[in-house]
């Protein structure tokens, strides 16, 4: 067996609120076929997908709707700030 094939997929999803939240939080997470169901939704819902492989590792180790630690802030505010650009880009045709 190859590498790839003993390697099971893995997806997570933040959600953040300013008005509500002191930072990103957790809202879903899973491996092998939720994970391929995750992504599917986010691509149906023109959710923009950003894979980080060591985001990934920190983000499953938390519980479902936590908030982001402290030491993963900059790397998720580039991720939004990113998002909010590619928003505002399709905002603006």
């Amino acid at each position: 067996m190859n590498q790839k094939s003993n390697t099971r997929r893995q997806a997570a999803a933040l959600r953040y609120e300013p008005k509500r939240d002191r930072a990103p939080r957790l809202i879903a997470k899973g491996q092998g076929a939720l994970a391929e169901k995750l992504i599917e939704l986010a691509r149906q819902h023109d959710i923009p997908i950003r894979q980080d492989k060591n985001l990934l590792q920190i983000l499953s180790r938390l519980d479902l709707n936590e908030e982001i630690p402290a030491q993963v802030y900059q790397v998720v505010a580039e991720i939004l700030a990113f998002i909010y650009r590619l928003s505002n880009r399709r905002l603006a045709k």
